[in-house]
């Protein structure tokens, strides 16, 4: 542990440590511009200069380790010449686009010039001229303003895993250029915006419409994955202008996907804002919120529950698919069901539905074993935390059963389909004992081993498998669930799932052909296509005019997540909340208000009229959602349906990572990403 003194005070470090990270931990700053403390050290652009005693010229403070008895000044006469001295360079040929520039009022640089540069230049040659480059429909380039701090070039090799970006010759003439001229396919390349220090990068869909100062700030929580990253809504008046992301360790450090950062222009595109009723001609037309619930009253006064079911789609919140629950149950109807895309799993256990290592627990695995799962576009942050333990050394082999996707690490194939699961719990494949002698062994199950009629015989094969190779353990539990709903977890946290003689997915649209199944009741629920409801009587409540809508005989019209005080549980178990940044608008309204107002209508009302109401309603159904932001162990017990796994394939639920729920599917911006990455080819699947 060496010991120095800096700016006259004492510290001693961790071996290993920068001089720069030992001055952040005396609260001394530090001007920088390449150095990121996620990303590798290149030490070039010379700002964070610092003296050390004993050293003949300034030294760069990012790439030095601190050493026994190292005496440093970062507050001398020297210092500040050195780093007048850079700035000036810096700005020789950086053009006077404050004005304009949309990192105006944000940059780093405009920051850094005031604190620490000249007050005035000295160069009068003409400045360099740098051609713009595409990197597609989300960044957009001025690459006459790029320091050469190779921010960019780093993240994209370390972070995405992308090898997009390089540079060109050296010196001024140096030119950071994609490969190609290429755009960047990489689920994370909008983090690009972030940690470019100046006005070189920028958001290309929010290119020229508002300055930082203008925008109301909301701190919330994604809901674009089963991540739930968190993030700042940024917003001016009602509309949504931007999502940065919020640092968080734990779940996404300071990084979100591209969906989570760009499909905002959605939510105001095909927006439901009034209720509907279809007429006896067939057509949808605009209705009160009374002739609404009569029409809803008039149909269901005539049916018990079991003609009856509800089923909630993927961005629900945990408050509204109570509320909806308890009516349903307050109906006598059983058939309630959250897994819209047929997954099949015991939900009898917490731990057999969670991410029961954690995100951040992913660091720490040596061999991960991937079933029915693409991360990559499933969740992009997870996809990214396991490649954080590959770089470190600390993940030595990743296998993937099913579809064979290219996810930024090297992977070792076992197979398409079930016989090799298989295999692996009856121990008779060889890469059964590589997870027997790791000692930290994952594995994660996705969506694509569940959809499947034997979901939970996968289930109880991949429970077998964790348990027979010491997975499971005391310390450590490598057994893993990640799902690709925001909703998913925190449905089945309050059971949203068939109760008592309940019908599940299949059972209800069985129901419908066959006419069993009288009335549904969608809840946000997209994914299911509208014929498969028969002649039943359908009511949808959401906030967007997709496929569910397009089927309903009565629309009432909900809030979106950036409209509504809402929990959500993301794939680890981790309960958070959003927070309202816009009000829904005309005349829609919060998801459990309307539940609860309809429940009135239907001569069940329910037990709640505020928001903490239903919230201490949530922590008596479930104790989990007492605990916000804090994980909750769950209890390890047998859970899953022993049987024959089937041989058919594991394959991945979504097929474009730019739409996969009525958000991103009205997005414009997605509609571009889709057209130039994923309709050229698919560049994330290798072909069988």
């Amino acid at each position: 542990m060496p010991k120095l003194t800096i700016d006259g005070v004492e510290i001693e470090v961790a071996p290993g440590t920068s001089v720069l990270q030992a001055c952040e931990q005396l609260g001394i700053e530090v001007p920088r511009f390449c150095y990121h403390e996620r990303l590798s050290v290149p030490a070039n652009c010379r700002m964070c200069l610092v003296e050390v005693e004993r050293s003949p010229k300034p030294v760069a403070s990012c790439a030095m380790p601190c050493g026994e008895g190292m005496v440093v000044k970062t507050n001398t006469e020297t210092v500040h010449k050195a780093r007048k001295g850079v700035m000036e360079f810096l700005l020789i040929n950086h053009p006077l686009d404050c004005p304009i520039c949309d990192q105006g009022g944000e940059c780093d640089l405009q920051d850094q010039a005031v604190a620490y540069g000249f007050d005035r230049g000295r160069f009068s040659e003409n400045k360099r001229s740098i051609k713009d480059k595409n990197l597609g429909p989300l960044i957009k380039t001025y690459m006459t303003r790029c320091i050469h701090c190779t921010r960019c070039i780093r993240f994209m090799d370390e972070i995405a895993g992308v090898s997009a970006l390089g540079a060109l010759n050296r010196g001024e003439h140096m030119e950071i250029t994609p490969a190609l001229e290429a755009g960047v396919a990489s689920e994370l390349s909008g983090n690009l915006v972030d940690v470019c220090p100046v006005g070189a990068l920028t958001s290309k869909p929010y290119a020229y419409t508002a300055r930082p100062w203008e925008l109301r700030k909301t701190e919330t929580i994604d809901v674009m994955d089963a991540v739930g990253a968190n993030i700042r809504v940024d917003t001016r008046g009602p509309e949504v202008m931007r999502v940065n992301p919020r640092l968080h360790e734990d779940v996404n450090e300071e990084w979100i996907s591209d969906k989570t950062r760009y499909s905002h222009d959605g939510l105001k595109r095909q927006r439901l804002d009034r209720p509907y009723v279809r007429g006896d001609d067939g057509k949808l037309r605009q209705a009160s919120w009374a002739e609404a619930f009569a029409a809803i009253r008039a149909k269901l006064s005539g049916l018990n529950g079991s003609q009856i079911a509800a089923i909630a789609g993927d961005l629900v919140d945990a408050e509204s698919a109570l509320a909806l629950k308890e009516l349903m149950l307050g109906l006598g109807s059983p058939n309630l069901e959250c897994r819209q895309d047929g997954a099949k799993f015991d939900v009898s256990q917490r731990s057999g539905y969670v991410m029961n290592t954690t995100i951040a627990g992913l660091e720490q695995a040596d061999v991960v074993l991937l079933v029915g799962t693409n991360p990559r576009w499933e969740a992009p942050l997870v996809n990214a935390r396991i490649r954080k333990g590959y770089l470190a050394g600390k993940v030595k082999k990743v296998a993937v059963i099913g579809q064979n996707f290219d996810l930024t690490y090297p992977t070792e194939y076992l197979g398409i389909g079930g016989e090799v699961l298989s295999a692996l719990a009856a121990g008779t494949h060889p890469f059964a004992e590589t997870l027997r002698t790791a000692k930290n062994p994952v594995i994660i199950v996705g969506m694509g081993a569940f959809r499947r009629a034997d979901g939970a015989a996968v289930q109880a094969a991949a429970r077998a498998l964790a348990v027979s190779v010491g997975a499971v353990r005391e310390d450590w539990n490598g057994f893993n669930v990640l799902h690709t709903a925001a909703g998913r977890v925190g449905a089945l946290d309050v059971g949203f799932v068939p109760h008592q003689g309940g019908r599940d997915l299949d059972g209800i649209l069985e129901g419908c052909r066959t006419g069993e199944i009288q009335a549904v009741y969608l809840l946000g629920a997209d994914e299911i296509p509208g014929e498969a409801f028969g002649n039943a009587f359908v009511v949808y409540q959401g906030h967007h005019g997709d496929r569910g809508a397009h089927r309903a005989d009565v629309i009432l019209p909900g809030a979106a997540f950036t409209e509504k005080a809402a929990t959500y549980v993301n794939t680890e178990g981790r309960v958070q909340q959003t927070r309202l940044a816009v009000f829904p608008l005309g005349e829609a309204r919060e998801d459990w208000k309307i539940v609860r107002a309809l429940s009135a209508e239907l001569g069940q009302t329910l037990p709640y009229d505020t928001l903490g109401q239903v919230r201490a309603r949530l922590v008596q159904v479930n104790p989990v959602f007492g605990a916000v932001d804090r994980l909750v162990p769950s209890v390890w017990a047998e859970f899953g349906q022993s049987g024959a796994i089937g041989g058919g394939h594991f394959v991945s639920p979504i097929e474009n990572f730019y739409m996969t729920d009525p958000i991103s599917r009205a997005s414009v911006t997605m509609a571009k990403c889709t057209e130039a990455f994923i309709k050229p080819a698919l560049p994330a699947v290798a072909a069988e």
